[in-house]
């Protein structure tokens, strides 16, 4: 059984309840085409289990096979430091085939971010450390892959689909009362 190593603290991007009884940590690489699809997944069990699960996303780059998910990363950052991570968040995966400087420039037009100011944070490296820890924080839990998941600080090893998973979360939710 692997636990998650490094607690939420308020450094994570956190969306649901914050006093939820079922937290579910996702590890994930924007592009990834696992991440992809678990994507609608996780929308999926933040529909069904409502303000009982709150949903953690922490960046693991694959950068050696996905050479756009750390240009990615860092620019869900910027636009995270304007409060809109989750918007960009769903965007990148939403357009996963099209990641590069092009989109995330287009992406900030959309979501009314400074286009020029995105391009400085991504040329500086603004938000490379962010975008490392998480991916430090990962390798400390036994984070070998994308998605990986945790539920409630355990590491999810079952499939990744909507049944599965959420047989998964109702029974940690069970053994909770």
């Amino acid at each position: 059984m692997t636990k998650l190593k490094t607690s939420i603290t308020q450094h994570d991007h956190v969306q649901g309840n914050k006093d939820a009884p079922l937290t579910l940590v996702e590890y994930g690489d924007f592009e990834c085409p696992h991440c992809g699809r678990a994507h609608p997944i996780v929308k999926a069990l933040q529909e069904r289990f409502g303000d009982q699960l709150r949903f953690v996303y922490r960046h693991f780059p694959l950068a050696q096979i996905h050479p756009h998910a750390e240009s990615a990363a860092e620019a869900s950052e910027f636009a995270g430091a304007h409060k809109k991570f989750w918007e960009m968040h769903d965007l990148l995966f939403e357009n996963q085939d099209q990641l590069g400087l092009p989109l995330y420039q287009e992406l900030a037009g959309t979501l009314r971010l400074p286009v020029q100011r995105l391009r400085e944070a991504l040329e500086t490296g603004e938000f490379t450390a962010k975008v490392r820890s998480d991916f430090s924080s990962g390798v400390r839990s036994g984070v070998n892959g994308t998605p990986t998941f945790f539920i409630n600080g355990i590491r999810y090893d079952g499939p990744v689909n909507v049944i599965s998973m959420a047989e998964a979360l109702a029974y940690v939710l069970e053994q909770a009362a």
